[in-house]
C-alpha cells in the first residue's frame, strides 16, 4: 500500500544492502580450511581460539586476527602467522572481493529515492574500516548521504592499521559519503541512538523509514523510536547451513546467539509493520514512491 511521502530512509547495511554473510562465510571458511591444511592445527582448536579473540575485541572482523591466534603463533615458527600461511590470507581476500556485492535492485532503488528528494542514511554496528571498504567496493560512496558506524577496534601496542594495508590510505576513505561514528560499544536495539541520528541529520521520527534484516535489532529499535519500520526479510540467513560456523566463532555471547534463534522461524516475538519479502525495492511504496 502506498504511504505518504517520507523524507529520509535510514537503512542497515549488512544483509540489507548486501549479503554480508555470504561474503563472510565464503572468505572465512576458505581461510580456515587453508589454515587447517597448512598449519596442521585442528579446525576445532582454531575455531575455539578465534572465537575467544573475536569476543575479546568485540567483532567478528578483527583485522589482526591471525597474528594473535595462539596455535598459529606456535605453528608459524617465529614469523608472523599471516606471513607463514600466505595461501590462507590470499583466499580470505580474494573470496571477500568476489562475494561482496549489492543485492539486486539496491542501487536503482536508492537512486530513485534520492532523485525524489529522499535522503539516504546508513546505520550499522559493523566497524568503520570494513564498512567503508564495502561501501566503496559496492559503489555506494556518495549514494549514501551519511554513514553512522562504530569506531574501529583497538590494535595491540605498536601496531597501526596503516601498516596492515596494501593500498594508499586514500583508497580506504570515503570521498562523498559523510562518515560519523556512534559511541563505542553502543549496540542495536537502541532507540535513543536512532533518534539522535535523525536529529543530527535534521529529520523527525514521523518523516523517516528505518529498514533492516534483524527483527530483534533493527525492527525492535525502529518501533521503540516510533519510526516506520521495514523488515528486510530477504536478508535473513540464520537458517543457512553455513550459519553454524558464524555461531561457533562469533563475538556474540551464547545468550545473544540463543536469543537470535527465537527471532527466526514461525514463532517470532516481534512483528514488523512492513516487510520486504523478496527484494530491497519493495521499500519504495513505504517511502511513498511508486
Amino acid at each position: 500500500m502506498m504511504q505518504g511521502r517520507k523524507l529520509v530512509l535510514v537503512t542497515d547495511l549488512d544483509n540489507t544492502l548486501w549479503d554480508w554473510f555470504a561474503a563472510w562465510h565464503a572468505s572465512f571458511s576458505a581461510m580456515l580450511l587453508a589454515l587447517e591444511e597448512d598449519s596442521g592445527v585442528p579446525r576445532s582448536v582454531l575455531e575455539s581460539e578465534i572465537r575467544a579473540l573475536h569476543q575479546k575485541h568485540g567483532t567478528t572482523e578483527y583485522s589482526n586476527l591471525l597474528s594473535e591466534v595462539p596455535s598459529l603463533i606456535d605453528a608459524a615458527g617465529g614469523v608472523e602467522p599471516w606471513q607463514a600461511f600466505p595461501r590462507a590470507v590470499d583466499l580470505l581476500r580474494s573470496e571477500r572481493r568476489r562475494c561482496t556485492q549489492l543485492y539486486p535492485g539496491v542501487l536503482d532503488t536508492l537512486t530513485k529515492a534520492k532523485s525524489a528528494g529522499i535522503s539516504v542514511v546508513a546505520y550499522t554496528e559493523s566497524l568503520a574500516y570494513w564498512t567503508m571498504w564495502r561501501i566503496k567496493r559496492t559503489g555506494l560512496d556518495g549514494v549514501i548521504d551519511v554513514l553512522y558506524s562504530a569506531p574501529d577496534h583497538d590494535l595491540p601496542t605498536g601496531k597501526k592499521f596503516e601498516d596492515m594495508r596494501s593500498q594508499p590510505d586514500s583508497s580506504y576513505e570515503l570521498d562523498r559519503t559523510e562518515h560519523r561514528h556512534v559511541p563505542r560499544g553502543v549496540l542495536k536495539p537502541n532507540a535513543q541512538v536512532l533518534l539522535s541520528i535523525l536529529d543530527s541529520v535534521g529529520f523527525k521520527p514521523d518523516e523517516a523509514v528505518y529498514m533492516g534484516d534483524s527483527l530483534m535489532k533493527d525492527v525492535a529499535m525502529a518501533q521503540q523510536a516510533h519510526v516506520t519500520d521495514v523488515h528486510a526479510r530477504y536478508g535473513e540467513v540464520q537458517q543457512h547451513p553455513g550459519y553454524d560456523l558464524l555461531r561457533r566463532v562469533t563475538h556474540w555471547t551464547d545468550e545473544d546467539v540463543e536469543r537470535e534463534r527465537t527471532h527466526v522461524g514461525s514463532n517470532r516475538p516481534i512483528t514488523a509493520t512492513h516487510t520486504c519479502q523478496h527484494e530491497f525495492a519493495e521499500v519504495l511504496p513505504v517511502l511513498g514512491l511508486a
